[in-house]
């Protein structure tokens, strides 16, 4: 009998042991790979060679959604009758990426809101797969910070991949024009997702800052750069 326990605590152990090497492992891989499309991709920032794949490209039309907000209001693009376009950014509560751009994030909605582009923030993971994503922690990232913009939550899981948004953060600039919400520059914030400090060109900046003037977008696309949306595997 304590042989056969013996053996099953051994078991159980070495099983719990395996679990957690498999994360560790998953985690760094990431890591490396995230850290790999940084210096290949910061690189290549500046071609406005097509980059988007899937979801959304330049000029597409974006369908306006309606997702809760952390306060527990539902917000769509239609609510802003005086937008004259908006930063929809995906990001999230705790991908490293995401986090160091929040200050940039803030200060671009105080900047260009005003101007008729606010920023919409929408959190793409699924909670299942990212346990650090649910609506109750993003309520608590968002106080915590004290978010100026909407932060909503993708519920359905869709709305990202209408846009074809696969990192974290990933931008989207909509100009409102007759036709709809157009797409007007997708990809990065900047040319330095790590450090806000260290950044010296501002893509989004400057393609706000184009729109406004009633000039066409120089650059526009840039490779998103940072962690993986998380969503179940197919």
């Amino acid at each position: 009998m304590k042989t056969n326990i013996l053996k099953l605590t051994t078991f159980m152990a070495l099983t719990v042991l395996f679990l957690a090497c498999q994360e560790t492992k998953e985690k760094e891989t990431e890591t490396v790979e995230t850290e790999v499309a940084t210096a290949k991709d910061v690189a290549m920032a500046h071609t406005n060679e097509a980059i988007t794949t899937k979801g959304y490209g330049i000029d597409a039309i974006a369908a306006d959604f309606k997702l809760k907000d952390v306060n527990g209001k539902m917000v769509s693009l239609s609510d802003y009758k005086d937008a004259k376009g908006f930063v929809v950014i995906f990001t999230c509560n705790t991908c490293p990426f995401a986090v160091a751009s929040e200050d940039r994030i803030i200060a671009l909605d105080k900047k260009y809101k005003e101007k008729g582009y606010p920023v919409i923030a929408i959190n793409p993971n699924d909670p299942e797969v990212q346990p650090d994503d649910t609506y109750e922690l993003m309520q608590e990232k968002a106080k915590d910070k004290g978010f100026t913009f909407p932060y909503l939550y993708d519920a359905s899981n869709s709305v990202y991949a209408t846009y074809g948004a696969t990192k974290t953060p990933h931008v989207y600039l909509l100009k409102k024009e007759d036709q709809g919400n157009v797409v007007k520059y997708i990809g990065a914030i900047d040319d330095n997702v790590r450090d806000g400090d260290a950044v010296k060109e501002q893509f989004l900046a400057n393609a706000i800052e184009e729109l406004l003037a009633g000039k066409q977008v120089t650059v526009k696309e840039t490779k998103a750069i940072g962690c993986s949306v998380k969503q179940k595997k197919a």
